[in-house]
């Protein structure tokens, strides 16, 4: 099974003020997040820090200039009590063979949907997802994406960070190790209290713990 490292696109960081997180972040990582963009229609705005030269994390929160979307805005940003890794996207091709085979082991990814942001500089970026709406695993089951012809986010992201491990933890790990394993992901989940996503981050500063 491929590593893990290897198939995280990004690590979706949602909190509630934007702001406020890009603050925390550079006290904890060093690096301050570039503004990435606002998701109209979703209500959302975020912020990026690269990964690696493919990998990014995206810093997402409501958008204060967007009104209120109609469906609650994704990685249950509404509801949260405080920042946190959400969830996680990794790469993906062929993304519908990907959903029907992962139906046929029993594991729903939701429809595949479009999306689109325009960045600060104005190039517009287009990317093909499964549905990140339909949560698996309280989140530790990520959703899939393809940007197809579009420059990726890690490029243009600010720089001077690494993910060097990723991991999990759930009070039913096994469960959830189960369905990772049915798509082929060899995410490492442990038990624990509640459900958590751990990644550490070599920086400049050390190495930092992000859940």
């Amino acid at each position: 099974m491929e590593s893990v490292l290897r198939r995280v696109d990004h690590l979706v960081y949602g909190t509630t003020d934007l702001d406020a997180a890009i603050d925390r972040l550079e006290k904890l990582l060093g690096v301050r997040a570039t503004p990435g963009g606002r998701h109209p229609g979703l209500g959302t705005r975020n912020a990026l820090i690269a990964l690696g030269p493919a990998s990014y994390l995206e810093i997402i929160a409501p958008d204060p200039a967007e009104p209120a979307p109609e469906a609650p805005r994704p990685f249950g940003i509404d509801d949260l009590g405080a920042p946190r890794l959400a969830t996680w996207a990794a790469r993906g091709s062929g993304l519908e063979e990907l959903v029907r085979s992962a139906a046929a082991r029993g594991v729903m990814l939701g429809e595949v949907l479009h999306g689109s942001r325009r960045r600060p500089d104005g190039t517009l970026l287009d990317w093909r997802f499964t549905d990140p709406r339909r949560v698996l695993g309280d989140g530790l089951v990520p959703f899939f994406i393809d940007w197809g012809e579009s420059a990726h986010p890690a490029e243009t992201a600010a720089r001077g960070t690494t993910l060097v491990d990723l991991r999990a933890e759930h009070p039913e790990p096994e469960r959830v190790q189960a369905v990772l394993r049915h798509l082929g992901l060899g995410l490492a989940v442990e038990p624990g209290a509640r459900p958590a996503l751990v990644a550490t981050v070599r920086t400049a500063l050390g190495r930092a713990e992000l859940r």
